[in-house]
């Protein structure tokens, strides 16, 4: 009785900030599908998809496959290095974890835009490549995020699970592929997702060490709202746009949830063991 009062609770709760959350998108919606929709109408006069066709004249297929691409490289980077983060203020520098966060705050910190100014001249004079500066400037802007995620979860995470399978023979590789990553994989989940949204939703580090010349999904965003009169087209790419955050929220809730119907078996075996 008190779990379905708990469960109903989050539920009531639930429901309004979703509600108010989802309320700005509303007009955003609309303006995708309108071709007019002019004051005082409360709906649009006239429907259709004009800002989607101006939207695909515009690139927006391969800025969003640019933007794509940009966010798996980050993830790529950042959450292994995370990874090995987490582990280290998870369970060996926990005595001087204080200074070593203030370090891995600092990219946060930081405006990025002065992070990007600042490594543009150094850029140039490496004769890196804009793609390449852009992925690693990102990744290091990721980085605090996939820490502090898997630093919670190998905080939770008791090390002798390493120890006895290392005590029963199994390998190192063994143990990190069959032991420590099935355990962490919820939270590896979350910081790939959350590195990923860190490098598609970047505009000033792309802009900057990208030279205008690696055109994203958020650039193509803001060069489209600069104008006037184009909302349906700026409703288009903003709604593109939201379809990997939604994307990458809903992997999250699915791998949770098989993370938990598969606690139950876990359990009958250990107890059959």
């Amino acid at each position: 009785m008190n779990a379905r009062r708990a469960a109903l609770g989050q539920v009531v709760a639930a429901v309004p900030l979703a509600v108010w959350f989802a309320m700005p998108l509303v007009p955003i919606v609309l303006w995708a599908v309108a071709a007019r929709w002019s004051w005082p109408a409360a709906l649009p006069q006239r429907w259709g998809l004009t800002g989607w066709r101006e939207a695909g004249a515009a690139g927006l297929p391969s800025a969003m496959a640019r933007s794509t691409l940009l966010g798996l490289a980050v993830a790529c980077l950042a959450t292994p290095l995370g990874a090995m983060a987490g582990r280290a203020l998870g369970w060996r520098l926990t005595r001087h974890s204080g200074a070593a966060s203030l370090v891995l705050l600092a990219p946060i910190a930081i405006p990025p835009f002065a992070v990007a100014t600042g490594l543009d001249t150094l850029v140039l004079r490496a004769r890196l490549p804009g793609s390449l500066a852009v992925v690693l400037v990102l990744s290091v802007l990721a980085l605090p995020y996939t820490t502090y995620i898997l630093r919670a979860a190998y905080t939770a995470t008791d090390p002798d699970l390493e120890l006895q399978a290392r005590m029963l023979g199994a390998a190192p590789r063994y143990v990190l592929r069959s032991v420590t990553i099935p355990v962490l994989r919820p939270a590896l989940v979350t910081a790939a997702a959350m590195a990923f949204l860190v490098g598609w939703s970047d505009y000033v580090v792309t802009l900057v060490l990208g030279g205008g010349r690696l055109v994203t999904a958020p650039m193509l965003l803001a060069s489209s709202a600069s104008g006037t009169g184009n909302e349906p087209l700026v409703a288009a790419i903003s709604v593109a746009s939201i379809l990997p955050l939604l994307a990458v929220v809903a992997g999250g809730v699915l791998v949770r949830r098989g993370r938990q119907g598969r606690r139950p078996a876990a359990a009958r075996c250990r107890h059959e063991w």
